[in-house]
């Protein structure tokens, strides 16, 4: 089992709330280094049953035992079972297009989908970038249409790529959640 410290997670969050109390730091002024509670077990079972897939064990535990975003990398950790609070849009300026993301990785099928690259793929992607995704999960927006995803099946499964159509392709840049969410919160 792959389990989390959420006491030293929080502990660390903490401090770097102290070191960025203005949220300068890119991206903390959209997950302010606040992370929701936990989700249930059994939300989490029900969620897999319904995509037809078992989430990668350090990403799985630590939404049941840590948290459920939005602190993290980037702008932050996307929830997994629901939408951000932000996602209703209140301000009627279109919402984020990590937003549309979240809701695209939810579609029936999409999840448990083969992961289609059979390697990285660096440089502008050929062919629409959707059928490129299935069987990954949106974890975080890096900002200007980039996206950390975490690959839930096929030979990179549990890996984090990220996805930059516009110049960077889709390439691997974790080797699992646990060292993504680590690097971040050591990051000083």
């Amino acid at each position: 089992m792959d389990t989390w410290d959420e006491r030293a997670v929080r502990t660390r969050l903490r401090a770097k709330l102290a070191a960025d109390p203005g949220h300068a730091r890119s991206g903390a002024g959209t997950h302010r280094y606040a992370l929701a509670g936990p989700r249930p077990e059994a939300e989490v079972r029900g969620f897999e049953a319904r995509h037809g897939i078992r989430l990668p064990a350090a990403y799985r535990s630590f939404v049941t035992a840590v948290g459920d975003g939005p602190a993290g990398p980037a702008h932050g950790l996307l929830p997994l079972t629901r939408p951000r609070a932000e996602a209703a849009d209140p301000d009627g300026d279109g919402g984020w297009a990590v937003d549309g993301e979240w809701a695209d990785d939810r579609r029936p099928g999409r999840l448990a989908a083969p992961f289609a690259p059979a390697g990285p793929l660096p440089g502008v992607p050929r062919g629409p970038v959707e059928e490129l995704t299935g069987g990954s999960l949106t974890l975080a927006e890096e900002g200007c249409g980039m996206f950390l995803r975490l690959v839930l099946n096929g030979p990179y499964a549990g890996q984090v790529w990220r996805l930059d159509p516009d110049w960077g392709g889709f390439v691997p840049a974790r080797p699992d959640f646990r060292t993504w969410y680590t690097d971040w919160l050591e990051e000083q």
